[in-house]
């Protein structure tokens, strides 16, 4: 598939989430300034086509905040064609670095909430990976549960960034799933800046981006509304993700990494394909993934508990990728802040322990014992890491 003359053909797939902990606050501030705004652009320009992923802890969120019209909305152009929904994990958690009872789980439980708001017959053709977080056997699970494709970042593909073909449908040799591959560059960038330049150049070029979903008005301030003003012009010709691989030909089977899309080439070298979420020497997310063994081991030995439903909701909640990241402290200089803050990380750690406690059993009491240790140890390198070296930075 080539640009046609004087057109530029846009895939844009967007990312709705906001962590299963966060406070209504912080979701009604995502849905005043981005999710609407998105929504309400869509509405009014029905010829533009959007692939969108919306994790289903979310969904649940904006129903009990009242943003049923918005969920009805979706709902609507659906039906219609504009936008395709992909799969993904209810809760937002690695896949890779869980157990494959875990994946399974995750991608069950997202695509019930899926078919509760949009119908009990509605499947999704594509996945969203949490943090397009490849690992070879999420993916072959994915497959399996009947996904037909994933996004991926340009640098999970074993080759330059510079060779791949926007034209060439790409299969994962593991797993036989489609790919759609991000732009980094391009995504990283505000998408509608990128487009009016080649705009105003005369270029024709096939331009896909996967970005968050609250860059479109939270994270980013577009006094000008190039976004809204992108959307009527005749260049741009936008098609889903489906229809985008549909039309491709010439398919060839590649070999990927191990890798997200933040990923970068010297973390890959060094075998660190998910440094944000696991670096080997970042002690807190040590603790953080050993109190995650101890919560899913604990409660897959009990699971007729009576307390079963709540121990196994806290952990859903706690699986989150966003405890992880914020304790990496990882600086993006030009792409954002610090990624530091000690209670979103404390939020997670409560969800892991509170699973271990929630187990009625009184055999749970020496893992209550020990995973109250390892809780311990994680607070309180929260806050002397916080107070000694982050805070006020």
């Amino acid at each position: 598939m080539l640009a046609q003359k004087n057109k530029i053909i846009w895939i844009n797939l967007l990312h709705f989430y906001q962590p299963p902990t966060a406070d209504n606050e912080t979701i009604i501030e995502a849905v005043e300034k981005s999710y609407k705004r998105i929504i309400s652009a869509l509405k009014r320009n029905p010829q533009i086509k959007f692939t969108l992923n919306i994790t289903g802890c979310l969904l649940d969120r904006l129903e009990i905040l009242g943003y049923r019209e918005l969920i009805s909305d979706l709902k609507k152009m659906l039906a219609d064609g504009q936008v395709e929904l992909t799969g993904s994990a209810a809760f937002h958690p690695l896949l890779a670095l869980l157990p494959d009872a875990e994946i399974i789980r995750q991608i069950k439980i997202n695509e019930e909430i899926l078919k509760k708001y949009f119908g009990e017959k509605f499947k999704a053709q594509g996945f969203f990976i949490p943090e397009a977080a490849y690992g070879i056997k999420a993916a072959k699970i994915i497959k399996k549960l009947e996904y037909n494709w994933i996004m991926l970042d340009e640098i999970s593909a074993d080759l330059k960034s510079n060779s791949l073909d926007s034209s060439r449908l790409y299969i994962d040799k593991n797993s036989d799933l489609k790919i759609l591959f991000r732009q980094r560059r391009n995504s990283k960038k505000y998408a509608p800046q990128v487009i009016f330049k080649l705009i105003s150049e005369a270029k024709e070029k096939i331009i896909i981006t996967t970005t968050d979903a609250e860059l479109y008005g939270l994270r980013h301030k577009d006094f000008s509304y190039a976004f809204e003003k992108l959307l009527k012009r005749p260049e741009i010709e936008t098609l889903t993700a489906s229809e985008y691989l549909a039309g491709l030909n010439k398919p060839k089977k590649i070999a990927l990494r191990a890798s997200s899309w933040e990923s970068t080439e010297k973390e890959l070298k060094n075998n660190l394909p998910y440094f944000l979420w696991h670096d080997k020497k970042n002690k807190i997310q040590g603790l953080l993934w050993q109190l995650t063994a101890a919560a899913i081991a604990n409660i897959n030995k009990y699971p007729k508990d009576q307390n079963y439903f709540w121990s196994r909701l806290h952990l859903d909640r706690g699986l989150a990728s966003c405890t992880f990241w914020w304790a990496s402290a990882h600086d993006f200089r030009l792409y954002g802040p610090l990624a530091w803050n000690p209670d979103e990380i404390e939020k997670g750690a409560n969800e892991l322990i509170k699973s271990v406690r929630a187990l009625a059993n009184p055999k749970t009491r020496q893992a209550k014992i020990k995973a109250e240790k390892l809780y311990i140890k994680i607070k309180q390198l929260i806050w002397r890491r916080h107070w000694r070296y982050y805070w006020l930075k």
